[in-house]
């Protein structure tokens, strides 16, 4: 008797056990508080566009104030929402991205690999201007009290994505091939 009752609460306590480690994943959604950016470069100066108008959800698992795993991650950010502080910038930049038919800027992961506590090394497909491309990313975490938050960043250039360095005043201001793009994500349940 003695046995069975033991193997009885070893096999509830195992069941229990696999249930809690399946239900530990959750959803989180991309709050407000995140930005996008990109940077380059140009004859003129140096510029940047930013947004913080992306949506987006996350399957991650966060155990005892850490995180143990990236299921799956994906964001849209819809790409007019992308602005410099010159109205005749944004409108050059929209007709690079081809935001006519083009209307987002999306991301969606493929893998996530941790490196350690706070680094994972995400593998991803970004899709702009029509075009997707897999790119490897380093992302930064840290463990909020609402969810998560990734950092990161991704060197591109225009022809990546079937685009054309912008030019303006009729070709005597050009705008560097090579783009930054940076992201301080925060997904909250």
């Amino acid at each position: 008797m003695k046995t069975s009752t033991i193997k009885f609460f070893a096999l509830v306590t195992a069941f229990f056990g696999i249930t809690s480690i399946v239900t530990a994943q959750k959803s989180y959604n991309l709050d407000s508080k995140s930005t996008f950016s990109v940077a380059g470069t140009s004859t003129l100066h140096d510029w940047e566009m930013k947004s913080a108008s992306g949506t987006g959800t996350a399957s991650l698992n966060i155990a005892n104030g850490k995180l143990t795993d990236i299921d799956a991650l994906a964001i849209t950010l819809p790409a007019e929402t992308v602005k410099s502080e010159k109205k005749s910038m944004d409108k050059v930049a929209y007709e690079t991205l081809k935001t006519d038919k083009n209307k987002n800027i999306k991301y969606v992961l493929k893998s996530a690999e941790k490196v350690n506590e706070t680094t994972w090394e995400l593998t991803g497909t970004y899709t702009i201007a029509g075009v997707s491309k897999v790119y490897k990313t380093t992302a930064k975490t840290t463990v909020t009290k609402d969810g998560l938050n990734l950092q990161g960043s991704n060197k591109i250039t225009f022809t990546d994505f079937g685009m054309k360095s912008p030019t303006a005043m009729l070709g005597t201001i050009k705008t560097g091939q090579d783009l930054t793009i940076k992201f301080n994500l925060n997904f909250n349940l």
